[in-house]
């Protein structure tokens, strides 16, 4: 089986950490380095907790780079703890890491990554996309040389959930974000119009107290958190949505998705600033001569969970 390489760029964040407990338990992926962001926690914060996973992973030969502690316009607006606890991981008084990043930013990474082998490395965003934007400006040539870009991101015919019109991770970097959109390369959006209709129900998530895997339990004590939010957030919710490990799931398994190819500008202003705009119809600025997204936007959400918990328990 030839694995597929993977970035995974981050901001840890207790289903950030499902995501990668995940990518390692599948052997259609390599996960070559993370490159963490702000967006769950302070990008400080996010490196720690990424350094702290690979060791309970016992991955500690995965690299980390530590990315933008703010936005491409202006400063960080801050977390919002109530989703994911102070620490990004539920309040579980994680131990600190005994590793370091590297010395190189994340967009040095991503870019020394994919120029060093053209046509093979994914990038999957899974936070803001500060760091993929400023790959982009260091180096254009990324574009060609990238085997393909699947963002968890976005909402294309479905309501926002950090506003009433955008989605969390773009509304943290708009401008970001309609860089990568614009870009003209190979971008899949794995938004909410799939998310949302991938649910792990109560009784799904008991199952990984009830494993004897050092992960699963891992996950156990950092669930609780982020399912209290869910309760609170989604009133008749059984469980939680499955965000980011959604975007994997594409990557392995594509023929649970189905996907229209469309141009996307991201709104930069107004009370509907960080929306994903795709545009069906006659196609004017700023959408004229943008490349078409892969845009998921229906899901076949318990086979999704199904592998998850298939390859996590």
């Amino acid at each position: 089986m030839t694995k597929r390489k993977i970035i995974f760029d981050t901001d840890p964040g207790i289903d950030d950490a499902m995501a990668i407990f995940f990518a390692l338990d599948c052997p259609e992926l390599e996960l070559i380095g993370l490159t963490t962001i702000f967006g769950n926690v302070h990008t400080a914060q996010a490196t720690q907790n990424a350094l702290h996973l690979l060791e309970v992973a016992d991955r500690t030969d995965i690299p980390v780079a530590e990315g933008a502690a703010n936005t491409l316009a202006r400063a960080y607006r801050g977390p919002v703890p109530f989703v994911h606890g102070d620490d990004g991981l539920g309040n579980i008084d994680a131990d600190a890491p005994s590793g370091k990043a590297l010395d190189i930013t994340a967009a040095q990474f991503i870019v020394e990554q994919i120029m060093a082998a053209p046509g093979e490395i994914t990038l999957v965003p899974v936070g803001p996309l500060t760091n993929i934007a400023l790959a982009l400006r260091l180096e254009p040539k990324i574009v060609e040389a990238v085997k393909e870009v699947v963002i968890m991101g976005g909402n294309a015919f479905v309501p926002g959930n950090a506003t009433p019109a955008a989605e969390a991770n773009i509304l943290n970097d708009p401008e970001a974000a309609d860089v990568v959109f614009s870009a003209g390369w190979p971008l899949t959006m794995v938004g909410l119009d799939v998310t949302e209709k991938t649910n792990m129900t109560s009784e799904q998530l008991a199952q990984f107290g009830q494993s004897e895997r050092n992960l699963a339990q891992y996950v156990a004590k950092m669930i609780h958190h982020y399912h209290e939010f869910h309760k609170q957030a989604y009133p008749g919710l059984d469980g939680i949505f499955i965000h980011d490990s959604s975007a994997l799931v594409y990557l392995i398994v594509p023929e649970l998705f189905e996907t229209v190819q469309l141009p996307v500008a991201v709104a930069l202003e107004g009370i509907s600033r960080g929306k994903t705009w795709p545009a069906p119809r006659r196609q004017i600025p700023p959408w004229e001569g943008r490349t078409p997204v892969n845009i998921c936007v229906n899901v076949d959400g318990e086979k999704s969970v199904a592998l998850q918990l298939e390859r996590s328990l």
